[in-house]
C-alpha cells in the first residue's frame, strides 16, 4: 500500500506536491528540490508533458524520485499514447514499484511547443482509470493474462470553481465509478468556493486534495483569473500582493498559500492539499513551514 493511500484512508491530512520534469536529461535541480521534501510530503505528482510541452517522461522522473525516498504519483495523459502504450507504461510503473497514478485526458497539442504533433486521445481519463483497474485485475484490455500485475492508488482531477459546477460533479462521479479514489483540484483561492464544494462532495466515495498554487505577482493573479478556466483569485488577495511591493511578492505569496492551507485544514474543507509551485519547487518547504506542516 502506498503512503499516500495509507494517509488518506486513515483520515490523516495528506500533503502532496508537484514535480515538473525538465526539458533535457539533467534532473539534478529537481532531485535537489525533492530531497528536503522526503518525510515532509506524502507523495509528489510528476507531470506528464505538462501543457503539451515535450520534456523528460513522468515515468523516468518517478523512478528517480523513488530512488531518493520521495513517493511518486505517476501522471498519465491520453493525449500522446494509444491504449497499447498506456498499458505498457502502467506495467513499467509496476515493475518500478510505483503505486500511485493520476489519470488525465490532457491538453491539446496546439497549446504546447510542438503544435504540429498529432494528438492520440485513444483513451480519455476515464478510459485510463478503467485500464489501470483491468491491469490490476491481472489481465490486459483484450483479456490476456498478465504475468504479474501492478498495484495503484488511482486519482484524477477536478475543478471546484468550474461553472456550472454540476458538470464537474457528474464527471467526478464517473471517474469514481471508473476507479478514482482521490482527486487533485485545480488551484483554488476562494475559501467560500471550497466551503460550497465540500458540501457538494462530502458524500462522494473519494478523497479531495485542494490545489495550492502560490501567487508570484499581482499580474499572475489577474492573468489566471482572466485566462485560465476554473481559476478565480479574489481582488483582496491581488491588492494584498500589490501593497507589499515587488520585492516582497514571492514571499507574500508563500505566506498567503500557507495561511490558506491552515484555514482549509482547520475548517476540514478537504482531505489534504496538493502544492503546485510551478517551476519554483525549491519554495515548497517554505510553504509547508507557513502552513505548519
Amino acid at each position: 500500500m502506498s503512503l499516500l493511500r495509507e494517509t488518506l484512508e486513515s483520515g490523516k491530512f495528506a500533503v502532496t506536491t508537484e514535480m515538473a520534469p525538465p526539458k533535457g536529461t539533467d534532473l539534478s535541480h529537481l532531485i535537489e528540490c525533492a530531497k528536503p521534501l522526503v518525510g515532509r510530503v506524502h507523495a509528489a505528482n510528476v507531470t506528464d508533458f505538462q501543457s503539451a510541452v515535450m520534456r523528460t517522461t513522468s515515468l523516468a522522473t518517478c523512478k528517480l524520485l523513488k530512488d531518493v525516498g520521495l513517493e511518486p504519483v505517476l501522471q498519465i495523459t491520453g493525449r500522446d499514447r494509444n491504449r497499447i502504450a498506456i498499458q505498457g507504461e502502467l506495467l513499467s510503473a509496476g515493475v518500478f514499484g510505483i503505486k500511485n497514478m493520476l489519470a488525465l485526458t490532457g491538453d491539446h497539442t496546439v497549446v504546447g511547443d510542438h503544435p504540429q504533433a498529432k494528438g492520440v486521445f485513444d483513451l480519455d481519463c476515464i478510459g485510463i482509470l478503467q485500464t489501470a483497474e483491468t491491469l490490476m485485475g491481472g489481465k490486459d484490455l483484450v483479456g490476456n493474462e498478465l504475468k504479474g500485475s501492478p498495484e495503484f492508488y488511482l486519482g484524477a482531477s477536478v475543478t471546484p470553481e468550474y461553472a456550472p459546477i454540476e458538470i464537474q460533479l457528474i464527471k467526478m462521479q464517473k471517474k469514481i465509478n471508473a476507479g478514482a479514489k482521490f482527486f487533485q483540484t485545480q488551484a483554488v483561492y476562494d475559501i467560500e468556493h471550497m466551503r460550497e464544494f465540500r458540501k457538494l462532495t462530502k458524500d462522494m466515495d473519494c478523497k479531495v486534495l485542494a490545489g495550492i498554487v502560490p501567487l508570484k505577482s499581482p499580474g499572475m493573479a489577474k492573468f489566471m483569473t482572466a485566462n485560465v478556466p476554473g481559476i478565480f483569485v479574489p481582488d483582496e488577495q491581488i491588492e494584498r500582493l500589490r501593497a507589499v511591493g515587488k520585492e516582497n511578492w514571492v514571499s507574500e505569496g508563500i505566506k498567503m498559500a500557507g495561511e490558506f492551507i491552515r484555514q482549509l485544514r482547520e475548517e476540514d474543507l478537504c482531505d489534504g492539499v496538493h502544492i503546485m509551485a510551478i517551476g519554483a519547487e525549491e519554495n515548497v518547504p517554505a510553504i509547508l513551514d507557513e502552513a505548519g506542516l
